[in-house]
């Protein structure tokens, strides 16, 4: 079959061969990253394609080191009690793990502390973790690192909020260019003399002067941090949105306008209930809402994404060589998803080509979820059949894959959901469906039957065939292969006749013989 590690003559396509495997990448394949933040003490473990990880551990205590540090100078003497418990947990669980050294870094509150050199000593003395504190320019460049993992190529100005401190920075091509960072973390601004108005003029004020420093920034607005997360699930909440996934959920400026506008009429205990937000986030988020308002009126961005990933993905991002970088995270993960669950780890490969003549026209944009699908075809066999086309499309809509918008999780949802069942309707998922037109739901029942199809022409390394597609006459030809004709069953033609039936097609199967053999053969079907 196919050579998953990469090191044979195969055409990978212009995807290139898979690099999970490759030595520089499996250095990688679990690492443990610690942020000690101003608000919390976070723990995360990366595991699998490193371009594109799962979260093998992930752990979070909320310690507020920064509580009342404005006022006092000083870390809380509750948080930090917390946060060296935490810490000392933290290390024996990597020891466990076998993934010892961690590497940890603290942010504003620790920085900004007189006696945050004290607990770095603390810390060290107690637990042998040494943490490095950053400045806010270093902390805004691991955040904007943290996005390009998720977003390859991505352009727009990152904006990180933390308890203490907010950093801005700007990604253009790939690549992290000027950064700032600022005081206006909702703890900073719990206290602030003068109320409202106070906050209002200050956080204006910080923001022209950040704006000044920063030039037009009127592209994309990356989101990064809990605060605006948990202002991402409130106005889901607000809208009735069906997808509860945050990366990648997409906010308008007008939208941010009626959210800050709704947090500030309901009442916060109802509210939070409701969004699913912890008490200790929500009473942070009515300062948080002052502040991005305020951001969105300065930058004017064309459109605002939540991204889940930031500092710690930032510290992963880091450690990569620039060849993995460069790599597709969707693919790499379907790749890796493929290797480690398919039954017949490779096969995705030749499926792809096998369907692509039916969306010769397709951009490369939609080549790239056809063929993250067909990756993905089989690697949910093990799930009951009766329950396997709900777990697929629940995996592609949910799973922690990268470089999927909300729209592109629902279309490779459907199209896994129908590589298993002819029907859609009377699911938990139909009010999923509305996210994408009509035209693509049914571009997705069309690559979910073909792969359908396909998947019953199983052939270790031998050709299946080929199918060709005339869209202007609606007709549907399938010239199978010599090896495949046996595969032909009557199930196989069911299948095929039905992704004939999706297309409006008249359908017609040839058989092509070997070129020892070769003779007229009459046309089947």
């Amino acid at each position: 079959m196919t050579d998953m590690t990469g090191t044979g003559p195969q055409d990978w396509g212009p995807f290139g061969r898979p690099l999970f495997n490759d030595p520089k990448a499996r250095a990688l394949a679990r690492v443990g990253v610690v942020d000690v933040g101003s608000n919390s003490v976070r723990l995360v473990v990366f595991d699998g394609a490193a371009r594109s990880p799962a979260y093998f551990y992930n752990e979070k205590i909320m310690c507020a080191l920064g509580e009342g540090l404005g006022k006092t100078g000083r870390l809380s003497p509750a948080g930090r009690v917390r946060a060296l418990s935490a810490l000392r947990r933290f290390q024996h669980l990597a020891e466990g793990m076998g993934i010892a050294p961690l590497t940890a870094v603290a942010t504003a509150a620790v920085r900004d502390a007189e006696d945050g050199p004290e607990f770095c000593d603390e810390v060290l003395r107690e637990t042998g973790l040494k943490i490095h504190v950053i400045d806010g320019r270093e902390e805004a460049r691991l955040s904007a690192q943290g996005v390009l993992l998720g977003w390859p190529g991505s352009y727009g100005l990152v904006c990180d909020i933390g308890g203490s401190s907010m950093e801005l920075a700007e990604i253009d091509g790939g690549r992290v260019g000027r950064r700032e960072t600022s005081a206006l973390g909702p703890l900073k601004l719990a206290t602030l003399k003068g109320g409202r108005k106070a906050r209002r003029d200050y956080i204006r004020a910080t923001l022209t002067g950040l704006a000044r420093q920063l030039g037009p920034q009127e592209n994309r607005l990356f989101l990064v941090g809990g605060s605006w997360r948990a202002i991402a699930r409130i106005d889901m909440e607000r809208r009735g949105y069906p997808l509860h996934v945050l990366h990648e959920y997409r906010m308008s400026r007008r939208s941010v306008q009626e959210t800050v506008k709704y947090i500030e009429t309901q009442d916060a205990e109802d509210l939070r209930n409701r969004a699913d937000v912890s008490a200790s986030r929500m009473g942070l988020v009515p300062l948080a809402a002052e502040v991005l308002k305020e951001v969105v009126k300065t930058f004017k961005p064309h459109d605002i994404a939540i991204s889940s990933y930031g500092i710690r993905e930032g510290m992963l991002y880091e450690q990569m060589p620039q060849e993995l970088r460069d790599r597709d995270p969707l693919i790499e993960a379907c790749r890796f998803a493929e290797a480690k669950d398919a039954r017949l780890p490779g096969f995705g490969r030749q499926l792809y080509h096998f369907v692509l003549p039916l969306f010769s026209g397709a951009s490369d944009e939609r080549k790239r979820l056809i063929r993250a699908a067909c990756l993905l075809h089989d690697v949910s066999w093990r799930a009951h059949p009766d329950y396997r086309a709900e777990v697929c499309f629940d995996n592609a809509t949910r799973a922690n894959l990268g470089g999927l918008k909300h729209a592109e999780r629902v279309f490779v949802g459907l199209a896994l959901m129908h590589r298993y069942t002819n029907k859609r309707d009377g699911t938990r998922f139909e009010e999923m469906y509305e996210l994408i037109p009509e035209k693509e739901v049914h571009q997705a029942e069309v690559l979910g039957k073909a792969m359908r199809f396909g998947a019953m022409l199983w052939l270790q390394g031998a050709p299946m065939g080929e199918m060709r597609w005339f869209p202007k006459k609606k007709e549907l030809e399938l010239w199978l292969s010599h090896e495949a004709e046996p595969l032909f069953g009557e199930v196989a033609e069911a299948r095929f006749l039905s992704l004939a039936g999706t297309l409006g097609a008249e359908s017609r199967v040839k058989l092509r013989r070997p070129a020892t053999a070769r003779q007229a053969a009459p046309d089947k079907g």
